[in-house]
Parts: C-alpha cells; sequence; structure tokens
C-alpha cells in the first residue's frame, strides 16, 4: 500500500511471476495480452510467432497499421488494441527501435515502454482488464528485466490492474 498527499491509501497489487504461456492468459474476466513490437514493420521473430499461432487477428491488424503509419500514430511509444476473443486483447506496444543491437545499444527503448505501458493501463482500466505479458524487451529487443519490471509496476500494479508476467515453461 502506498500513501499519496492528503493522506489517501492506494492499493498497490504485487506483480505475478509464474511458470506458463501469455498467449494462455490464466484469469477470469476480460484480459489483455501485451507485447513489444518494432518501429519497421517486421513480424516474425520471438514472442509473436506465438502469438500468430493462437490468434491471426493482431499481426494483420499491426501490418495494416505500420503500412498506413503515414496517417496514423504508428511509431515508438504507440499501442494498439486487437480483440481477439469477446474477453481476450491483444495489445501491440511499439517500443523497438529496429532490430538489431548497434552503436546505438539494444533496440529496446525504455520511454516508448513506459508510454505503451501506460496506454495499456487506460485500456485494462476501461475494460476492467487484468494484463498478461511475456518478460516484455527481453527477448530479441535486448533489453533488461530490471530496468523493465519498474516500468510495469509503475504503470500498472501501481493502478491496481492484477498483471501476471509469464516465463515460458
Amino acid at each position: 500500500m502506498g500513501v499519496f498527499a492528503g493522506g489517501s491509501i492506494a492499493r498497490v497489487r504485487p506483480l505475478r511471476i509464474i511458470k506458463g504461456d501469455a498467449t494462455s492468459p490464466q484469469a477470469k474476466g476480460p484480459k489483455i495480452v501485451a507485447h513489444v513490437c518494432n518501429d519497421l514493420g517486421g513480424w516474425g521473430k520471438g514472442f509473436v510467432l506465438a502469438l500468430s499461432r493462437r490468434w491471426p487477428e493482431p499481426e494483420r491488424a499491426y501490418r495494416q497499421w505500420h503500412r498506413e503509419r503515414a496517417g496514423n500514430d504508428f511509431g515508438l511509444g504507440a499501442t494498439q488494441l486487437v480483440q481477439v476473443r469477446p474477453d481476450v486483447w491483444v495489445a501491440n506496444m511499439v517500443a523497438q527501435r529496429g532490430t538489431r543491437h548497434g552503436s546505438g545499444g539494444p533496440p529496446i527503448r525504455y520511454p516508448a515502454v513506459a508510454d505503451c505501458l501506460s496506454t495499456v493501463a487506460g485500456h485494462a482500466a476501461r475494460l476492467d482488464a487484468s494484463v498478461h505479458l511475456p518478460r516484455i524487451g527481453c527477448g530479441l529487443a535486448g533489453g533488461r528485466w530490471e530496468r523493465i519490471e519498474p516500468l510495469i509496476v509503475a504503470a500498472l500494479c501501481e493502478r491496481d490492474i492484477a498483471t501476471t508476467v509469464y516465463d515460458h515453461a
């Protein structure tokens, strides 16, 4: 529990980390499965393969969003919410610059992760949904969990949103 200015007490949900598959979220009620995408329109390695095996809609929507980027908000820090079942949405979060490690370091962009998670939190609050993620940004994007986890806690857990991270079994 945290205390805000004025003395009111805020509930901070603990971050659950379990073994399992983030494409099979373990919760009742509405659910958002969130993951990191790159800003190049590429979809073909890492967690997105598991997503595409489960549901075709997120890949189709992401590719269209990228194709039409001149007329929309596609870019670092943007989030696209795609409904895949009556009670399940996938959040395509653009938080990776390119796909390769280079002189600028790993492709993950932590400020973009924070922006995306904030958007996901708004959707979760509106839908009364829990949020489910793999260890976002820590695979191909090259991010470090010790930098990602606090962003998840600040954006979701501190807003009393039930959040589960899945470690692939």
